[in-house]
């Protein structure tokens, strides 16, 4: 905590402007501009995944995920197909009008997840993603990651923060933040972990 995570996830995604330095992202230059000046990043280059899924309580998933498209100028029809494009990726085609209520907590983080792809925006900011969930959920919403990431088609960068070190080993690039600065490239021997996220 107070390592400065959360302030570098809030730059990324253009809701603070930082005191110095750049962010390049698909040519797109920013960092040090403000909120209102990265509308167009928030819009289209950046999602999120809170600890906490951030669902509307009384709209089904696929409203959920269509909403957010709405609001970001996408027309109704279109999107409600990538709505449903998204939720099926994510293993949610089954349950497209269930509400938050009728989903566990790892079905409900998949919603928020779905939420944030549904845009093909190339980066993901996911905030202790599993934080709020079991253990067999938080696995499963890993090999989502996992998935996202590798996919042939239309990988996607996923930049996650977290306390957990078990859930950091299974990243592909691992980096430590202390007092606003990384401090090692790659810290499995800071944490005591080899190659393959084990304990040495």
């Amino acid at each position: 905590s107070g390592s400065g995570k959360s302030t570098l996830l809030n730059i990324i995604g253009g809701l603070l402007a930082g005191d110095g330095g750049s962010i390049t992202l698909d040519e797109r230059s920013y960092g040090q501009k403000g909120p209102s000046s990265v509308v167009d990043v928030r819009r289209n280059k950046v999602g999120w995944i809170f600890q906490d899924f951030h669902l509307l309580d009384n709209l089904s998933a696929l409203d959920n995920v269509a909403i957010a498209l709405e609001l970001s100028g996408m027309p109704s029809d279109d999107a409600v197909a990538a709505a449903e494009a998204a939720l099926t990726k994510v293993g949610l085609g089954e349950r497209l009008n269930f509400i938050p209520d009728q989903l566990s907590g790892g079905q409900q983080q998949r919603v928020a997840i779905a939420r944030a792809i549904a845009g093909n925006r190339p980066v993901l900011l996911a905030d202790e993603p599993t934080g709020n969930l079991d253990i067999a959920s938080g696995k499963e919403v890993l090999k989502l990651f996992k998935d996202l990431c590798h996919d042939e088609e239309n990988p996607i960068s996923i930049l996650m923060v977290t306390h957990d070190p078990d859930l950091a080993s299974s990243a592909d690039r691992m980096l430590l933040l202390n007092d606003g600065k990384t401090e090692a490239s790659d810290i499995r021997s800071a944490w005591g972990l080899d190659e393959e996220g084990e304990e040495e």
